[in-house]
């Protein structure tokens, strides 16, 4: 099924920026585009539809297509994408108040579409970006996952996280009730200087009055230089401890994997998303040891392979709308990726 002068679509929608691809039915890339948030739990459903027709609209532009003519599908590879109820509400929403934009949608969780850029068949995808989450697709298409709750109450190993956890240890020092694993007087003065207060309690009004995410968790950047360039050993620390935490993601999942997933060439695939893993040399240590099996249940990880997308995932969730509607998109899986650890003790 599917011509080839059938146009299909992908979005790969995060909590801060998302990204559309259009296809032709060879896999060939006609047109991208970029728009903000499409996370409808943060931006609520409405402007969810606004940016999603926005981004349609741009690329079909770029692409020399009818802005009016329907693509065949759209896939929409969404930050917060999960519940059934919240997918519903999306995809009518977008039939009926946009509905130039697609004939079919199929819409799933951003972990989804990472995968299905990735591996043909299945694997890890550990995102810690502003918020973090671990996903395993086994070949059947089940999957099984292990945090994405949010920052409220989880996020663990990304970015939010990380800043976070430096703030809260600068307060406990301050506030003598937790001694700090490292010196603070970097990490303090960092604080001040990002968030522009001059005592802690200035913190108050960025912590909930204004609190941002998106914009709190970029003082995970000051703190990757404060670890890399000026070698603080509180900032290397937090990052040892992120790592940590993301390893322990992939253990929580292993007892699920399918294990044809474990004896591929490149053992398990872990499609590694977000921009914390531009510290990966600064996660490393932590990460191999959070890998390390702690109870009976545990699988032991005998061979991984990490990579990173060098195309964005929206690739996948255009694969993921084309199957939907019963079409094979072509993609080049080796191209997609960028292997930069192998685990094989």
């Amino acid at each position: 099924m599917g011509d080839m002068d059938a146009v299909y679509g992908g979005i790969e929608g995060g909590a801060t920026h998302s990204k559309m691809v259009l296809m032709k039915g060879d896999g060939s890339i006609l047109a991208w585009s970029d728009g903000p948030s499409t996370n409808h739990w943060l931006i609520g459903v409405d402007q969810c539809l606004v940016n999603i027709n926005e981004m349609a609209v741009k690329a079909k532009t770029e692409a020399g297509l009818d802005i009016n003519k329907p693509l065949q599908s759209l896939g929409l590879s969404l930050s917060g994408g999960e519940q059934e109820a919240g997918k519903r509400r999306v995809i009518d929403g977008m039939k009926s108040n946009f509905p130039n934009v697609s004939e079919a949608y199929h819409m799933c969780t951003d972990t989804f579409g990472a995968i299905a850029t990735a591996c043909e068949a299945g694997g890890i995808v550990l995102i810690s970006g502003t918020g973090s989450n671990c996903q395993l697709i086994n070949p059947n298409g089940k999957n099984h996952g292990c945090g994405g709750w949010g920052h409220q109450i989880g996020d663990e190993g990304s970015a939010y996280w990380i800043s976070a956890k430096a703030v809260k240890t600068v307060l406990d020092h301050e506030d003598n009730l937790v001694d700090p694993p490292h010196d603070v007087t970097y990490v303090k003065k960092a604080i001040h200087s990002f968030f522009g207060v001059s005592e802690s309690f200035g913190l108050l009004d960025h912590l909930y009055t204004n609190f941002n995410k998106p914009k709190f968790s970029k003082f995970c950047i000051v703190l990757a230089q404060g670890a890399s360039e000026a070698k603080d050993p509180l900032c290397i620390w937090l990052f040892r401890e992120a790592g940590w935490q993301l390893g322990r993601h992939i253990l929580a999942v292993a007892p699920k994997i399918d294990k044809t997933l474990l004896n591929g060439p490149n053992g398990l695939m872990v499609v590694c998303v977000g921009s914390v893993w531009k510290s990966w040399e600064l996660l490393k240590e932590g990460f191999l040891e959070g890998l390390k099996p702690r109870h009976e249940r545990d699988i032991e990880i005998k061979h991984l392979t990490l990579v990173s997308l060098l195309q964005s995932s929206a690739i996948g969730a255009a694969r993921l709308g084309a199957k939907s509607v019963q079409f094979t998109l072509p993609v080049d899986f080796k191209a997609n990726v960028n292997k930069f650890f192998s685990y094989n003790p």
